[in-house]
């Protein structure tokens, strides 16, 4: 079987724009740029994460680009290659090449969680936009546009996804289970939306993931809710705040490397836990968490930044 067929989140990712849910606003206004693709400009797509940026992104590849989409685009994760060596490499090199030989509108380039780039590397980026206009786009996809520099901004045209509202991912869910013959417990579909708070990519792999003997219940769900991060990370947070550091550290290195857990969503888990306990002085644990996640944006080593973060902790008790 192929990836699509075994991963819900591939199979039923949507094919044409109709199909995406509930982004109309940002649909209707990129239907014209699909009717003109020699006006299209660089695009940026802003908002929570499972909102259907990506989606949107390679549907606007396969329209535009047809057949040969896949060999006239370059698509990267840029929390994973963010620095200027990646720019300057396959970026540029890939925008640089021209081949007339083919009837497309442009390359395309797509550069995913583009706010994680570094300050140089945006930088770099702003200047291989502006030289490969005339034959190549890019779409930056990012949670923050505010982590993306001005003139980056200021050369696209920003496309901001809203969160899916409840009953719109109750309903595809509904609606994958019964394509799949899968039944679910009363309130389990709920608990999956207050888990992953909207996120329908995340929702989606944690929805396959709790079939038991194709049965969907409250009890499956939450226990692979805490194998995918929440919970392991409230507990790393308790060992950090009691002093146990070695520990704390222990389900770190576990979520980062094992788990695959990205450190972004770590840093988030983390403010949101301590923000719900009443032994922390919020305040100051807000400060710290702001440095950290700034720290992170800049590039820095991702694991001894968190585990950095580990240490200082303790401090935050009241």
């Amino acid at each position: 079987m192929s990836l699509e067929e075994l991963m819900w989140v591939e199979k039923y990712r949507p094919k044409e724009l109709r199909e995406v849910v509930n982004q109309q606003d940002v649909i209707e206004r990129i239907r014209p740029l699909i009717e003109k693709p020699t006006e299209m400009p660089h695009l940026l797509f802003a908002g929570p994460p499972g909102t259907g940026k990506t989606t949107v992104a390679l549907i606007l590849a396969k329209t535009l680009l047809g057949p040969v989409w896949r060999d006239y685009t370059l698509e990267l994760n840029a929390s994973d290659e963010r620095g200027i060596k990646i720019v300057r490499e396959r970026i540029k090199t890939f925008a640089g090449y021209v081949d007339r030989s083919v009837n497309i509108p442009f390359r395309l380039i797509i550069l995913d969680e583009a706010d994680e780039m570094t300050h140089d590397a945006q930088t770099a980026l702003r200047r291989i936009m502006e030289e490969s206009s005339k034959h190549t786009r890019f779409i930056l996809i990012c949670n923050y546009s505010s982590q993306i520099i001005e003139p980056l901004q200021s050369r696209c045209a920003i496309f901001r996804f809203r969160r899916l509202e409840k009953e719109e991912v109750l309903q595809h869910l509904s609606e994958i289970c019964k394509k799949e013959g899968v039944e679910f417990e009363e309130g389990s579909l709920e608990l999956l939306y207050e888990i992953t708070e909207g996120d329908l990519r995340h929702t989606i792999n944690l929805l396959q993931s709790a079939v038991t003997g194709g049965v969907i219940t409250k009890e499956s769900v939450k226990k692979q809710a805490g194998t995918m991060g929440i919970e392991n990370v409230r507990k790393m947070v308790d060992y950090a705040i009691k002093g146990k550091f070695n520990e704390a550290r222990k389900i770190l290195v576990e979520l980062l490397n094992i788990n695959g857990v990205s450190e972004t969503e770590i840093i988030k888990m983390t403010s949101e836990v301590l923000m719900r306990d009443d032994r922390v002085d919020h305040g100051k644990a807000a400060e710290i968490i702001a440095e950290y996640d700034y720290r992170l944006a800049m590039g820095a080593h991702p694991e001894i930044q968190l585990t950095a973060l580990l240490s200082e902790i303790e401090d935050f008790l009241k």
